[in-house]
C-alpha cells in the first residue's frame, strides 16, 4: 500500500514537471515564431520634392533700349523672387524688360522641399563710344599728322575660340607698329572682342586674352606698354549681328580705338 501510495505520488510529480516542461517549450516557441515589424527607414519616409524653375530670355541679345522678355515655369515652389528688381512672381509666367545694360537675371524658388535656382541673361549690344571717356579723349585721325583713312590701324582677326595670333594678323600687327612709330604720342585701346556664341564669362575671358596677344606682339616690335591698353568687351560689341560664320568671323577681332590723352 505504501509503495502505491509512493508511486502515486511520484507519477504525480513527473506529471507536473512534464507540464511545466510543455509549457515552457511552447513559450519559446511562441516567442521565437513572432517577427518584430522594422521601423520605417529615412526613404521610406515620405519627404516634399524640391523646388525647381525654368527660366529664359527672348531674345538674348537686344540693341540698348530695346526690351527681351522673360518667360519661367516652375515645380514644387511656394514661392519665386526673380532679380534683379522684379520680386515676387506667379508659379509661371512673363515679364517684359528692358535693361540699361547686359543683366543676368535669377529667380529663386523655395518651397517645403527646400530651394532652387535658374537664370537667364539679356546682353545688351551698344555701339563704341564717339566722345570723350573720363581722361582719355577719341582721336580724330584726320587731325593727326599724315592721318587719313590710310593712316588707320587695321583690326586683326581670330579664329573660333582662338587668340593665337593667325599670320595675316600679325602682318596686320607690324603695319600697325608702323603706325604707333610715326605718330608717337598716340596712345591705343585694344579692344578684344568675340562672336555671341558662347556664355558671357567665357567669351570676357577669350577677348583678355586675344587683346593680351595683340599687346605682347606690339611690344616685341618696340611699341611701349604704356601706350597700349588691353580691354576685353567679349560679345557685347558685334560689328555684325547675322546669325552666320561669316559675320561671326568679322566680329572676333582685335578693334584699336586711337586715343590720346584729354587736352592734348
Amino acid at each position: 500500500m505504501r509503495i502505491l501510495k509512493t508511486f502515486s505520488l511520484v507519477s504525480l510529480i513527473a506529471g507536473l514537471l512534464g507540464m511545466v516542461v510543455f509549457a515552457s517549450s511552447c513559450h519559446h516557441r511562441t516567442v521565437a515564431e513572432s517577427h518584430p515589424i522594422p521601423a520605417p527607414t529615412a526613404a521610406e519616409v515620405a519627404s516634399p520634392a524640391a523646388p525647381s524653375c525654368n527660366l529664359t530670355a527672348e531674345p538674348a541679345s537686344v540693341s540698348q533700349g530695346q526690351s527681351a522678355t522673360l518667360t519661367w515655369t516652375s515645380e514644387n515652389a511656394t514661392n519665386l523672387d526673380l532679380e534683379p528688381g522684379l520680386g515676387q512672381q506667379q508659379a509661371t509666367g512673363s515679364v517684359s524688360v528692358t535693361p540699361e545694360g547686359s543683366t543676368q537675371y535669377t529667380m529663386t524658388a523655395t518651397g517645403p522641399g527646400g530651394s532652387g535656382a535658374c537664370m537667364a541673361r539679356v546682353t545688351v549690344v551698344t555701339p563704341p563710344p564717339s566722345s570723350s571717356e573720363g581722361a582719355v579723349a577719341q582721336v580724330n585721325e584726320e587731325n593727326l599728322p599724315g592721318g587719313g583713312a590710310n593712316a588707320a590701324m587695321r583690326d586683326a582677326f581670330f579664329d573660333l575660340d582662338k587668340a593665337d595670333l593667325r599670320p595675316d594678323a600679325q602682318e596686320v600687327l607690324r603695319a600697325d607698329a608702323e603706325y604707333l612709330r610715326a605718330h608717337a604720342g598716340v596712345q591705343v585701346e585694344i579692344e578684344g572682342n568675340c562672336d555671341a556664341r558662347g556664355s558671357e564669362e567665357y567669351n570676357l575671358g577669350l577677348g583678355d586674352r586675344r587683346a593680351a596677344a595683340a599687346r605682347d606682339f606690339l611690344v616685341n616690335l618696340g611699341i611701349s606698354p604704356a601706350r597700349l591698353k588691353p580691354i576685353s568687351f567679349g560679345k557685347d560689341r558685334p560689328v555684325c549681328t547675322e546669325m552666320t560664320e561669316d559675320c561671326w568671323q568679322q566680329n572676333r577681332r582685335d578693334h584699336f580705338a586711337i586715343q590720346t590723352p584729354a587736352g592734348s
